[in-house]
């Protein structure tokens, strides 16, 4: 299955839309860690799998790429 433009456009723009997430929790990270000793374990779940959405989408335009 090849990618067309509108698929690629798509894919891009949930990349950028899960990177501001991450950038987003990454800086309220010390606003939180003042009011609180660590940082609770679903924060760093909800990153790790923003992460893993942004590789994975990644992997997947880069696989199209490659093939294309």
């Amino acid at each position: 299955m090849e990618l067309d433009l509108d698929e690629s456009s798509l894919a891009i723009g949930r990349i950028e839309r899960a990177l501001s997430r991450i950038e987003k929790a990454l800086a309220d990270q010390p606003n939180r860690l003042k009011s609180s000793v660590a940082t609770p374990v679903a924060d760093q779940s909800a990153l790790k799998a923003e992460v893993a959405a942004v590789i994975g989408e990644l992997d997947r335009l880069i696989a199209e790429a490659d093939r294309g």
